[in-house]
C-alpha cells in the first residue's frame, strides 16, 4: 500500500512538471513572438505577433514593404500606391492626406504604417485611440531609409530579408557615391516647381543625392526645406546643370522656360535634365536608382559636349 502511494505521488510530481515545462516553453514562444521597435517619432510600437495585416498611408511604405518581402501582407494603400505593379491591385483606402478610417477598420489591419509630416496627425491619433498599432515614419537620409527597411522587417515577419534588401539597397548608394563623389564639383540647380520656382536647400535627401554625386546645390544655404526662388537669383548662381522631375533620357518641358537666358552655363552647353520624379523623391528602394540617374547627369557637365 505504501509503495502504491509512493508510485502514484511520484507520477503526481512528474506530471506536474511536465505541465510547468509546458507552460514554461509557451511563456517563452509568446515572448519571442513579440516584436518592439521605435517609429521615426520616438514611440515604442510593440505587437504581441508579426503583423500580418498592413495599411500604407504612404507610396514610399508601400514599396518597401513590397521591397523586403512583406507585400502578401498588405492589405490596404493610399492613391500613387503603384508600384511595384502587384500594389495598383489593392484597395485604396483614401489619399495620404486624407484617408477613410472606415475602410481602414473594415481591413481588420494589425499595423498601419503612417507617415509623420504626410498624414494628418488628428487622424493618426484617432487610429491609435482606437486601439490600432499606429507606426510613424518620417525617413530623411539614405541612413534612415536603411533603418525603417529593418524595423519594418522585424514588424512584419521579415527580418533575415529585410536585413538583406537594406544591405543591397545601401551597396548600391555606396557604389554610385565611390564611383562620382570624388570627381571634380559641379553646381546643380533643382527645380522642383516651374512656376514659382521651387527648390530644395542642403537638409533635403536629393541634396544630400547631389552631393554624393560629387555636386553642390547652389541653394543649399536656404533655411527653408523647399523654399520659393526668384528667378534673378537662379541667374546670379549660374549653375553648371539644371535638374528636375520628368522622364530620364528626354528633355523635360520645363526645360524650355531657360532658353531665354542662353548665357546661362546650363543652358549654354545644354545641361538640362530631368530624372525620374518617383525615384528621385520617394523615400523608398528605389532611390539608388534615382541617384545613379542623378549622378550621370550631373558628371555629363564635367565632359564638354
Amino acid at each position: 500500500m505504501l509503495a502504491r502511494t509512493y508510485t502514484v505521488g511520484f507520477a503526481g510530481k512528474g506530471f506536474w512538471r511536465a505541465i510547468f515545462a509546458m507552460f514554461g516553453l509557451f511563456f517563452v514562444l509568446r515572448v519571442s513572438a513579440e516584436v518592439a521597435v521605435v517609429d521615426d517619432a520616438g514611440h515604442k510600437v510593440t505587437l504581441t505577433s508579426p503583423a500580418m495585416r498592413v495599411v500604407s498611408l504612404a507610396p514610399n511604405i508601400t514599396e518597401i514593404l513590397f521591397f523586403i518581402g512583406a507585400g502578401e501582407q498588405v492589405v490596404g494603400v493610399v492613391e500613387y500606391s503603384d508600384f511595384p505593379p502587384a500594389a495598383r491591385e489593392l484597395p485604396v483606402i483614401g489619399a495620404h492626406n486624407r484617408f477613410d478610417v472606415e475602410q481602414i477598420l473594415s481591413l481588420k489591419p494589425d499595423l498601419i504604417v503612417g507617415w509623420l509630416s504626410g498624414n494628418s496627425q488628428d487622424d493618426l491619433q484617432g487610429l491609435k485611440q482606437l486601439g490600432l498599432p499606429v507606426f510613424i515614419s518620417e525617413p530623411g537620409t539614405v541612413d534612415d531609409i536603411v533603418s525603417l527597411m529593418e524595423r519594418l522587417g522585424e514588424l512584419t515577419g521579415h527580418q533575415v530579408q529585410s536585413l538583406s534588401q537594406a544591405s543591397a539597397f545601401r551597396a548600391s548608394i555606396n557604389a554610385s557615391r565611390e564611383t562620382y563623389s570624388t570627381r571634380r564639383p559641379v553646381s546643380v540647380f533643382y527645380q522642383v516647381w516651374e512656376q514659382p520656382i521651387y527648390t530644395l536647400n542642403g537638409d533635403h535627401v536629393i541634396s544630400q543625392l547631389i552631393s554624393l554625386c560629387g555636386g553642390r546645390n547652389i541653394f543649399s544655404d536656404l533655411k527653408q526645406l523647399a523654399p520659393v526662388v526668384s528667378l534673378e537669383s537662379v541667374l546670379a548662381r549660374d549653375p553648371e546643370v539644371i535638374v528636375g522631375g520628368g522622364v530620364f533620357g528626354r528633355t523635360p518641358p520645363w526645360a524650355e522656360r531657360w532658353q531665354s537666358w542662353p548665357t546661362m552655363r546650363a543652358v549654354r552647353n545644354r545641361h538640362i535634365y530631368a530624372v525620374d520624379s518617383d525615384h528621385i523623391a520617394r523615400m523608398g528602394p528605389r532611390l539608388a536608382e534615382g541617384m545613379e540617374a542623378l549622378c550621370v547627369v550631373i558628371d555629363k557637365a564635367r565632359h564638354p559636349s
